[in-house]
């Protein structure tokens, strides 16, 4: 076991603070190689296989050239589920857990209702909500193939039940125009394209710019849409709940206003920035 640390240590010591390597050791050396726990804490020695040995070398080139580790280890955990991440979508963030925690609150003492993830990358919200709003119908909308792929994989591991599509919301015709909702929850994309040059590489060079990125001149594009598209699909009293750029959470409220929606709320997430908005129709 010490030559697995040492090898990791070397490799990455440069890579990562020393509370992070804690537990990216741990993880490469459980998750990823499949040592028992018990062994990796009492420092039980181990006999590297040639295939462990490629596995592991394989993983430290990813991750010092900057791969996030939930891509080099297929997986990430939020709220005691796991999910499947890859190139094909957005790493959730504990932020976006948050929201799923105001969307819960709300809605699990309303009678059984319907709704809609806009944007749903891996399917972490709209999964978790599932799997806490068991009477509600959930449905999963994005616009890449490629990640509801990963979504509809989320959803039969963690035994829920979404009903995904593929959707694009900028797309209006497209969208089911015979289909209403009580909620529609969204984590869209909202960086500028010049907020990027302040950006970590881990995430520029890795995770997919169509799910991080509007334009310097339209930050709002997406929940002007979605804004629109409640006007029509939400059933009277619906709501809409969104994570959002605290750069721009000063324009969210009148915008939403004009739109129609009443009672807007905003909420600050655990670092103090404004995070979440909230609006009835």
């Amino acid at each position: 076991m010490k030559t697995i640390r040492e090898k990791i240590d070397n490799a990455l010591k440069d890579r990562f603070s020393p509370s992070e390597m804690d537990y990216v050791r741990k993880s490469l050396c459980t998750e990823y190689l499949g040592i028992s726990e018990v062994s990796y804490y009492t420092g039980t020695s181990v006999v590297m296989t040639p295939e462990m040995e490629l596995r592991l070398s394989d993983a430290l080139k990813r991750l010092s050239s900057g791969e996030p580790l939930q891509y080099v280890l297929g997986t990430t955990y939020m709220g005691g589920l796991s999910f499947h991440v890859d190139k094909r979508v957005l790493i959730p963030r504990p932020e976006t857990s948050e929201l799923v925690g105001w969307v819960e609150t709300d809605l699990r003492s309303e009678k059984a209702g319907r709704l809609v993830d806009i944007g749903t990358g891996s399917g972490y919200i709209a999964i978790t909500l599932s799997l806490l709003l068991r009477d509600w119908t959930i449905e999963g909308w994005d616009i890449s193939g490629e990640a509801l792929e990963v979504a509809e994989y989320n959803n039969r591991i963690n035994g829920a039940g979404v009903i995904f599509s593929k959707t694009d919301i900028l797309g209006y015709d497209e969208c089911k125009k015979d289909t209403f909702f009580d909620a529609i929850v969204s984590n869209p994309p909202y960086i500028a394209v010049s907020e990027s040059l302040e950006m970590d590489h881990t995430v520029l060079d890795y995770e997919p710019h169509t799910a991080l990125f509007v334009p310097d001149d339209d930050p709002l594009l997406f929940y002007r849409n979605i804004a629109d598209f409640g006007r029509e699909h939400l059933y009277p009293n619906g709501v809409l709940y969104f994570e959002i750029n605290p750069l721009f959470a000063d324009e969210m409220v009148p915008m939403f206003k004009y739109k129609g929606y009443n009672n807007v709320e905003m909420r600050k997430d655990i670092s103090g920035k404004w995070r979440f908005i909230k609006c009835k129709f």
